[in-house]
């Protein structure tokens, strides 16, 4: 996923290459500065261009008088950096290293101290912002025409081995979102859900326990729902169950389901043209769901957790689902399909209730890029928070404000629950042209009885969300970093 090399020392000098210092507010330099800067030119430097050490503002200096490197960078930190900003201030190191082989960073600043959890941090950020997606490309872009294939970076900080034990962790966690971020940008035609399937049972190699229901098996277990989206698709659909037992066997497990809709025309509703190729994204829940049972995995999380996703490409076809059509869900309730483009919930609600009466989990968690109304409420920097359960929904505020990863609770209630009723059927798969994405989250509540439940609508944030210091890329990998902090600071034993 990345051409970064990261190592931590106590001490490191730097012998040509890149150096990176960083400044408190109005220009203030650490130790190192010394070694670094013998003919005093960084002050000059910060004087003509303005720098006063504002966070994550930079001063470039190439082939600094009688200094030892090459080229030294100077980025503020402000009066001290913490939290989200560590990953941040990492991302913004990153995309300075462009044509160096070699760069030493020191966690230097008078004041400030960098803990080695501190450290890590820093190089997530860095590992964050490196990742790029251009395997399909035959060809460099001119940018990176003279960037060196690897980067080997060195983090000078006093807690240098506690440092390196922190970042097997952070490395983890960047793992995990890298595989998210791969499966959202891969193009529909080389992942189906065959493809997809076969992706999450390499999650095997870390200890996940990976099964998978096929067509036949998810027929017997009378999941109408979901096979209705799938039936206008040649490629048959999969249910993908992964298991991660890091707890006490006693514990009950915790779960996470995914929308794995891996491309999505919209059906007989068909989408309009423009934008339509965006929905090779639609699986960005089933990505996060497989990206955080990757992290929790390889981090050796004690947690017993787990993953279900949903994987089934919603096309036209003489076989596809019309509306109108009425299918029975694994649940036994009947759902009238007014419009085949709100399928993501279709999907979900049999993999919702497969996951409650399997495994009765202490809480599930579903992730899906289910409406385009969440858009209109909150656009692309929160992602939706639907729940039945304040104490569940308090500790995913609480991750989201902690990973930047940022949710907005919604309402849910019984005015909104009657708007899906049907003359026809149990219930309808939409409720009308208002509250769109309040609707979509009363249908998923109808089958989850009374476990603790919270929705996420990630329709803004999973993919096209804009660019930021730790993250490039058309797919963001979004949930990932959200639910391993919610996972590490709740359920680990």
């Amino acid at each position: 996923m990345s051409g970064l090399d990261i190592t931590f020392s106590r001490s490191a000098k730097a012998a040509g290459g890149l150096a990176v210092l960083l400044a408190a507010t109005g220009g203030k330099l650490g130790s190192a500065a010394k070694a670094l800067d013998p003919g005093k030119v960084l002050a000059k430097a910060f004087k003509v261009s303005g720098f006063t050490g504002k966070p994550l503002s930079v001063v470039d200096l190439l082939a600094p008088a009688r200094s030892p490197a090459d080229r030294l960078l100077v980025v503020g930190v402000g009066e001290s950096i913490q939290g989200h900003e560590l990953l941040r201030l990492g991302g913004t190191l990153e995309a300075q290293f462009r044509k160096s082989g070699k760069v030493t960073v020191y966690l230097d600043v008078p004041g400030s101290a960098f803990a080695p959890a501190d450290a890590a941090s820093v190089a997530l950020g860095m590992l964050l912002r490196s990742y790029r997606f251009d395997k399909y490309k035959t060809k460099k872009d001119e940018a990176d025409g003279d960037k060196p294939a690897r980067v080997k970076v060195t983090i000078v900080t006093e807690g240098a081995a506690a440092a390196t034990r922190a970042f097997a962790d952070a490395k983890a966690v960047a793992d995990g979102v890298a595989l998210a971020r791969d499966l959202v940008n891969e193009p529909a035609n080389a992942l189906g859900p065959v493809e997809f399937a076969a992706q999450a049972k390499n999650l095997q190699g870390l200890g996940v326990k990976v099964d998978i229901l096929d067509e036949r098996e998810m027929r017997k277990l009378g999941m109408g729902a979901l096979l209705g989206v799938a039936q206008g698709s040649p490629r048959p659909p999969r249910m993908v169950v992964m298991q991660w037992s890091g707890g006490k066997a006693k514990d009950k497990p915790i779960a996470f389901v995914g929308k794995g809709v891996v491309f999505d025309t919209g059906g007989n509703s068909m989408k309009p043209a423009s934008g339509m190729e965006d929905m090779k994204g639609d699986m960005g829940g089933a990505a996060a769901v497989t990206g955080l049972m990757h992290t929790l995995a390889a981090r050796k999380a004690k947690a017993n957790v787990v993953g279900i996703i949903g994987c089934v490409e919603n096309s036209v076809d003489g076989n596809a689902q019309r509306p109108g059509d009425i299918v029975t869900s694994m649940s036994g309730q009947t759902i009238e399909v007014l419009n085949t483009d709100a399928e993501g919930r279709l999907v979900l609600c049999d993999a919702l209730w497969y996951c409650n009466q399997r495994f009765q989990p202490r809480f599930m968690i579903d992730l899906a890029t289910l409406t385009g109304a969440i858009m209109v409420a909150l656009g692309h920097h929160h992602a939706g928070l639907f729940s039945n359960n304040d104490d569940l929904s308090g500790r995913l505020t609480a991750a989201g404000l902690a990973t930047s990863e940022k949710l907005w609770r919604m309402p849910l209630g019984p005015d909104y629950d009657k708007l899906i009723d049907s003359k026809n059927a149990d219930m309808k798969n939409i409720g009308g042209r208002y509250g769109g994405a309040i609707t979509a989250a009363q249908f998923l509540q109808r089958f989850v009885k009374d476990t603790p439940w919270a929705h996420l609508d990630v329709a803004g944030t999973a993919m096209g969300s804009p660019a930021t210091e730790i993250n490039q890329s058309w797919g963001s990998g979004f949930g990932v970093r959200l639910l391993d902090r919610l996972v590490r600071d709740n359920y680990e034993s």
